[in-house]
């Protein structure tokens, strides 16, 4: 349970968070769709709790938990989200066009398993400047059936490259369920090319964090790529103004009741962190996500001559 607390107040700002741009979402506040992570905090957390600051992540449209996982400020990225000068793309990227260098963040990704190859990219200038310097691709189970994910994993095995590839298998991929439109074994999708391979609980933030750190230290000592299945699930739709209207309610149900974020709690009631000092906790990250609104809102939204010397050709 060493270093629990931090991972357990990691994924309670990040709901909180999510939580808030779903309402702001709902207001009109936010400049088109957001892409909701919810109930997927685990995974974001547990593998970046096995990466140091300097390691590199690359995300998808479902990124703002990944941002907050690797260590963002969650101010510029409120302002970022609501389209603000003060965000970190000085509000010209939006939700799926964040990005965060000072954590590693190469950014989030409207273009489905277009995070992958920035990721192996990545790996590959980092072994090149011989640094010891490890990068992750975050994609969901419906980048698997892009092509450019199986060139990169072959490229990045036979370069071995230090990469490690993380599948966010939420059994949707937009409103179709993954098992209609994909075949044989998720996980096989990396043990063709011989990259180390597994599953894990995607609602359990200790498995996951477990199952990262080998792969991590081996990437990092030069053994070359590894495979992570985390099964998980979404709690919003597609986008925050999906009705969802293509789930089951039984199945909705039964992965709600794996949450990951009252899981951890009672392994730490059970280590003596009270109901008292979790709920404090509660609050304080309240209030900063809180203060990250006020923050956003204060924001001005960037004027029309702020866009032509950030566009190259």
């Amino acid at each position: 349970m060493n270093g629990a607390l931090p991972l357990y107040r990691r994924m309670l700002l990040i709901r909180a968070f999510e939580e808030q741009v779903r309402s702001l979402a709902a207001g009109g506040a936010t400049p088109g769709l957001v892409h909701l992570y919810a109930g997927q905090e685990a995974v974001a957390v547990g593998v970046c709790a096995a990466l140091r600051q300097d390691d590199m992540i690359a995300s998808h449209h479902r990124g703002h938990g990944h941002c907050l996982a690797k260590g963002m400020d969650p101010k510029p990225l409120m302002a970022e989200i609501l389209g603000r000068r003060d965000g970190s793309g000085g509000g010209r990227g939006g939700s799926m066009h964040v990005f965060d260098p000072a954590n590693g963040n190469l950014g989030t990704n409207g273009i489905v398993g277009g995070g992958v190859p920035l990721a192996a990219g990545a790996a590959l200038a980092a072994r090149r400047l011989g640094t010891d310097r490890v990068a992750v691709a975050f994609f969901g189970d419906g980048a698997l059936n892009q092509g450019i994910v199986p060139e990169v994993m072959n490229m990045a095995a036979v370069w071995s490259l230090p990469v490690l590839f993380v599948c966010e298998h939420n059994g949707y991929g937009e409103f179709t369920a993954s098992a209609d439109v994909t075949a044989g074994r998720l996980v096989a999708r990396g043990e063709v090319f011989g990259i180390p391979s597994g599953e894990v609980d995607g609602m359990d933030v200790l498995a996951v964090r477990d199952a990262a750190l080998p792969a991590i230290a081996r990437a990092r000592a030069g053994g070359g790529p590894s495979f992570l299945v985390c099964h998980t699930w979404r709690y919003s739709g597609h986008h925050a103004g999906d009705r969802q209207d293509y789930k089951e309610s039984e199945e909705d149900r039964r992965w709600r009741a794996r949450d990951p974020i009252p899981r951890l709690a009672a392994r730490l009631g059970a280590e003596g962190i009270d109901d008292a000092a979790r709920d404090a906790l509660a609050a304080e990250v309240a209030r900063e996500v809180a203060g990250a609104v006020a923050f956003a809102r204060a924001s001005p939204e960037p004027e029309s001559s702020e866009f032509a010397p950030h566009v190259f050709a």
